[in-house]
């Protein structure tokens, strides 16, 4: 893992908890904002340092299949979390999406379970009143009552860590995104797939799939078909936290 110079490009940390969801469209956003990425790939035994390494400027922490307890069938997890919680307490941005996001609640003393409703395909969401006035998710590029957003997930966050703040929500999930402290955020659904990932993802069965009660050709079409209107709306919100990475790198200097 080589770490660049953060006076010149800044560095994200990317962990990479499944082979099959890379940083895709989220990583090419961060690369337009000057950013440069340093991926993980935890998920094939790569070790994950319990602390944020020198020279790091950001986290992000992307999607998979294990929940986000589950230690003993994805056994780096623990080091996940762990590394969360050092980025949390020095203030490094984090940005965990859909099992990131989850983590980045567990590792703080929240809480994952298996939700009573399985969310895949083509998934809308509001904003909260603190959404609203959120510096992030203020920028998503979308009306406040209906954010079209990529969702496959079958476990969701039943409890916050402390001072944590809902941001974006709907009837079937209440935590679609929050913030914990200046410049945390997790995200329940997937910006960072494009439609030609999800069409792979909808070849496969897995239990998300399946307890959604839709094929994965249903999903993969609606998702497809909005493919538009998801760039545009997440774009600006994932430029908006990379620039929270070069503030930070910024004042590092």
């Amino acid at each position: 893992m080589s770490i660049s110079d953060p006076t010149m490009h800044p560095t994200v940390l990317v962990v990479q908890n499944d082979a099959t969801d890379p940083p895709l469209l989220a990583g090419e956003w961060l690369g337009e904002a000057g950013l440069r990425l340093s991926v993980l790939n935890a998920w094939s035994g790569e070790p994950v340092p319990h602390m944020v390494p020198p020279g790091v400027c950001g986290i992000l922490v992307l999607g998979g299949a294990p929940n986000a307890h589950d230690d003993a069938r994805a056994p780096w997890l623990a080091d996940v979390r762990a590394l969360i919680a050092d980025a949390v307490s020095g203030d490094v941005p984090v940005l965990g999406l859909c099992l990131g996001g989850q983590l980045l609640a567990a590792a703080l003393g929240g809480r994952v379970e298996l939700s009573p409703v399985t969310e895949v395909g083509l998934v809308f969401v509001e904003m909260t009143e603190a959404g609203l006035t959120d510096p992030l998710t203020s920028q998503l590029q979308a009306p406040g009552d209906r954010i079209p957003a990529t969702q496959w997930h079958q476990d969701h966050i039943t409890e916050l860590p402390d001072g944590a703040v809902v941001l974006l929500t709907n009837p079937a999930c209440r935590v679609q995104a929050f913030k914990v402290g200046g410049s945390a955020y997790g995200l329940q659904m997937h910006p960072e797939v494009d439609a030609d990932a999800f069409d792979e993802w909808s070849t496969e069965q897995d239990d998300a799939l399946e307890r959604s009660g839709r094929t994965g050709e249903q999903a993969a079409a609606e998702v497809r078909g909005a493919q538009g209107a998801l760039v545009s709306a997440w774009r600006p919100m994932i430029l908006g936290w990379g620039a929270l990475v070069w503030a930070y790198a910024t004042d590092r200097r």
